[in-house]
């Protein structure tokens, strides 16, 4: 019995058997309540789909079943009954456990003598010699027991028998257990939290992607759906949650526990499965409504109304979803909980959905437009898994794309039904494809889908868990859904999803529902949707489509952005793909074009001495474009004398294909800075936003260089008017901007006109922070631009504002809040004062070590902090790696974040001598030290080739 009971022993034995004996009972109903329930449930199954390719089989198998990866598929797992008794206290050995027993109903589909099923940390029982127990049911008999153990590389629990199980018979499997409630934030495991100076500690779980076999022995695999029978002990002052409503509940007074039982899940995978215990209160919708919509969080959150923006917005966004896919949400409820830790940013477990407390908290008072659209989104993301993730799954992760891309590009479409002013379909642009487009452009990149004998172990698993799989996966969504129109794209979701409900499917029947509904619209294609689609994620990368506008030439050819990087996967079609090109001659929208080959000629593609032409409108196609220099000149032109003539998002393409160009060493860097000389005239945020990330790596390069100066008199030249605009439509300052993109680009405005000295700037935001500290109560800067005001005055004062930012992050108590100032306290030009900071980051006192890393890297991102955080972590390396090893501190992110500025070979040989110095010490930040290695060579090579030409066009461009 746990500590934290504080009972008699012989009271604790009456209320354990009695807890005990009312557990039995209530599971003994709830077995009633599940046969009635499933009367009408289909058992899942555990054949592919019609249309699913043989599972290709391991070259050199290894030689016994219980050495693969993947479970036989002779046993279909039917229903589990599990119970599980968190303690959020630590025993005598000062360990936080949870005990527990599960009942697994399984089918035999093929004859066999063994039982091989997932387990992983678990302390299991034994009975007598075995760690579990075998029934048959209904009429079956089991078989003994022969042998059993657990196979540790391959988590298994294995289970020999001395006779064969029949198939077509069910048997149930029994285990009883114990482990470890740790906080690494997988499984069943404990966050802890402070509540009014008390420490907290809840008990959650996290079982995506192979996580569920340390919580329970099960079949944890994403095809063996099963139906779950949960019930939770738990102390009577909390509550108890998991996807199902609760039904049955008892109460020992004498113990302090309460058990609750809850209803059976749908049909579902083990990873969707998941419970809370915690001292949580919540906000609800209406009970009388069809689905009950509840939002948990801490109860100071709850009582600030943080919750209040995710219960507005998750209703209007669910019901989108019914719409759009034709499927009625099919659970009684869905709760949404924020956690103090989480792995991800949300997890869509049906019914009860987690997320961090930023991505499902908004507080008007603190957040900024940027907290409260990742809120939006990041609701919209995990409600759009509930049907596709959820209802219908991939049968394997190598086929993750098809769940995490797609719910992140209907996420964009549920936002923008929740928030229709906020232009989300555009914002998509920005997050999602710009991004992933220069991660895909690496000859390491990996294509959407892989043969499933490729992806086997957990840790194989976890790296698709990726900017590609997400962001990429949802632009050649967007992109299919564009030449196909976003209708016909609906109804082929619609007609997929019923098809194939509670059960698993692969990639090629997507395109199969897709094909039915596209060729029931009559819309004419150059071949199927499978063929063309599959070279999008079959193959990694994408082209860069060259277009010759004085010849009508046009090819394709795969676009790196180190053109001499070689690539030594293979592609199944060469890397030549079938590409929608889009197009528009002198601002008239053309038909869509289709590049079939590697070359071809379109003669409508030439141009008279008056007209220019623009390929891949609004950037709908997951590809780069390139032109003759005549075109690209009339294009410059074109932006300097009407740039609203070009798509706002197109103008935001030009900028960024232009200097990914160079890069590639397609065009000259010369070009590249041109597509930014009418910003003067641009008010958008997309195309501004695009320029200052390009900018940022010329910041890196030169800000230690005669370059600068001219670089920022040219930015300041172009910003003034920005700035300008946003002071006029703001009232001088006064207002918020009405529009959504326009508060991000008011932020840019600031920063930009700060760091480069635009009159009045400074004396704005030292203003603003000056009134803050006077009434260290009353902050009344705008929370959009509390991240550049805190930078700037902190920038522009000395200690007595530093010291003030110290005290404000400290005592905060909203975690964004303490990110913003954070982040600030980097921003000083003192070197003492960042030196100081810097020992900070290794007192655990003044700084949480969770946060270190982030600390010293932003330092670092600053010209003054560089060396001075290079500096120190080569003086603390050994402190910091023996003291608090690579599981607290990023080593690897550390060395990154550092060394980004390296472009000398001094620095170069620099690394080289901490390589050697530390190689016994580097740990998996031995790869990190190689990347930068080759990052500082690259960042020598680029300076060597466009220095000079950067400086001239600087100068000259700032002495018109």
């Amino acid at each position: 019995m746990g500590k934290g009971l504080y009972i008699s022993k012989a009271v604790a034995v009456t209320c354990v058997v009695a807890a005990i004996a009312a557990v039995a009972t209530i599971i003994a109903l709830a077995v009633v309540y599940a046969q009635e329930k499933s009367k009408n449930e289909v058992a899942p199954p555990v054949t592919a789909s019609p249309t699913s390719p043989p599972t290709p089989t391991t070259p050199s198998p290894p030689k016994e079943p219980w050495d693969h990866y993947r479970l036989p598929d002779s046993l279909s797992p039917v229903s589990y009954n599990v119970t599980l008794w968190p303690r959020l206290k630590p025993n005598a050995d000062d360990l936080y456990i949870f005990t527990g027993n599960s009942t697994v109903v399984f089918k035999c589909v093929k004859e066999t003598d063994l039982i091989i099923i997932h387990s992983k940390k678990l302390n299991l029982t034994k009975f007598g010699e075995y760690h579990a127990k075998l029934s048959g049911l209904h009429g079956a008999t089991a078989p003994s027991l022969k042998k059993t153990w657990l196979e540790e590389p391959t988590q298994y629990l294995v289970v020999q028998l001395n006779g064969p199980l029949k198939p077509g018979s069910m048997y149930e499997l029994f285990t009883d257990f114990v482990g470890e409630l740790t906080d690494d934030l997988g499984g069943f495991y404990r966050s802890e939290y402070t509540e009014d100076g008390v420490k907290k500690v809840l008990a959650t779980s996290q079982m995506q992607p192979t996580d569920a076999r340390k919580v329970f022995p099960c079949f944890d695999e994403p095809a063996m759906k099963a139906v779950f029978h949960m019930t939770l002990i738990h102390p009577r002052e909390t509550v108890a949650l998991s996807n199902g409503m609760n039904y049955g509940k008892s109460i020992f007074h004498c113990s302090l526990l309460t058990v609750h039982l809850f209803e059976p899940t749908e049909i579902m995978s083990t990873y969707l499965l998941a419970f809370v215990v915690c001292e949580f209160s919540f906000i609800t919708s209406n009970p009388q409504a069809e689905v009950l919509i509840r939002i948990w969080a801490q109860r100071k959150a709850i009582e600030e109304g943080q919750g209040d923006y995710a219960l507005e917005k998750t209703g209007p966004i669910l019901a989108f979803f019914e719409k759009y896919y034709n499927s009625t949400y099919p659970l009684s409820k869905s709760d949404q909980i924020a956690l103090p830790h989480f792995r991800f940013g949300a997890m869509e477990n049906w019914g009860l959905i987690a997320y961090r407390e930023t991505a499902l908290l908004y507080n008007p008072g603190f957040s900024s437009t940027g907290e409260k659209e990742w809120v939006a989104s990041t609701i919209s993301h995990e409600l759009a898994h509930m049907w596709f993730g959820n209802l219908v799954t991939t049968r394997w992760w190598n086929d993750l794309w098809l769940n995490e891309g797609f719910a992140t590009y209907v996420s964009y479409l549920g936002a923008d039904y929740a928030e229709p002013t906020w232009n989300m379909k555009d914002v998509m642009v920005m997050n999602e494809i710009i991004p992933v487009m220069g991660v895909d452009a690496s000859a390491s990149s990996h294509p959407l889908s892989s043969k499933e004998e490729d992806i086997q172990k957990p840790e194989q698993i976890s790296e698709l868990f990726d900017s590609i799989t997400y962001s990429k996966g949802a632009a050649v969504l967007r992109m299919l859904s564009g030449f196909i129109t976003e209708s016909v794209f609906s109804k082929g979701l619609q007609t997929y999803l019923e098809e194939f409900k509670y059960k698993n499917t692969v990639y090629q029947d997507l395109w199969k529902h897709l094909q039915m509904a596209v060729d029931k619209a009559g819309i004419v294609l150059p071949t199927s949707v499978e063929e063309i689609m599959n070279r999008w994620i079959l193959q990694m990368g994408f082209p860069v489509v060259t277009i010759n506008t004085q010849t009508g030439e046009i090819t394709q050819k795969h676009f790196l952005l180190d053109p001499d990087s070689e690539v030594d996967r293979p592609s199944p079609y060469n890397y030549k793909w079938i590409v929608p090109i889009t197009w528009m001659k002198t601002g008239e929208a053309k038909p869509d074009y289709w590049l079939l080959d590697e070359e071809t000629t379109n003669t409508n593609m030439t141009l008279d001495a008056d007209e220019w032409l623009l390929a891949n409108i609004n950037t709908k196609g997951f590809y780069r474009v390139n032109y003759d220099s005549e075109n690209w000149e009339r294009l410059l032109a074109k932006l300097s004398s009407g740039h609203q003539d070009i798509p706002m998002i197109s103008r935001t393409q030009i900028i960024d294909d232009a200097f990914n160009l160079v890069s590639a060493k397609m065009v000259n860097i010369t070009l590249a800075l041109s597509t930014t000389k009418y910003l003067d005239k641009e008010v958008e945020y997309m195309p501004w936003e695009t320029a200052k990330r390009h900018l940022a790596y010329f910041h890196l390069m030169f800000d230690r260089s005669e370059v600068y100066g001219p670089m920022q008199a040219y930015l300041k030249k172009k910003v003034t008017p920005l700035f300008n605009y946003f002071k006029k439509i703001t009232n001088n300052w006064a207002d918020v901007p009405a529009n959504h993109t326009d508060q991000y680009n008011q932020m840019n405005a600031i920063s930009i006109a700060c760091s480069t000295g635009v009159e009045g700037c400074k004396e704005l935001t030292t203003g603003w922070f000056r009134e803050w500290m006077e009434n260290p109560a009353v902050n009344k800067i705008n929370p959009n631009l509390k991240t550049r005001v805190y930078c700037s005055a902190i920038a522009e004062g000395g200690v007595e504002e530093w010291d003030f930012a110290w005290s404000m992050y400290k005592n905060a108590t909203i975690p964004s809040e303490a990110e913003k100032l954070m982040y600030a306290l980097a921003c000083t030009r003192q070197p003492w004062l960042l030196n100081r900071y810097l020992h900070y980051c290794l007192d655990p006192e003044k700084i949480p070590v969770k946060d270190a890393t982030s600390a010293i890297i932003t330092i670092a991102s600053k010209a003054i902090g560089q060396p001075l955080a290079w500096d120190f972590i080569r003086e603390k390396w050994d402190f910091m790696y023996n003291e608090y090893g690579e599981s607290s501190i990023n080593m690897g992110a550390i060395i990154y974040g550092v060394t980004r500025r390296f472009s000398s070979e001094f620095e170069y040989n620099q690394l080289l001598q901490f390589k050697e110095d530390k190689a016994e010490q580097l740990g998996s930040a031995s790869s990190a030290l190689d990347q930068a290695l080759e990052g500082t060579k690259t960042n020598m090579n680029w300076m060597a080739q466009n220095k000079k030409l950067v400086h001239e066009w600087f100068t000259s461009e700032t002495t018109l």
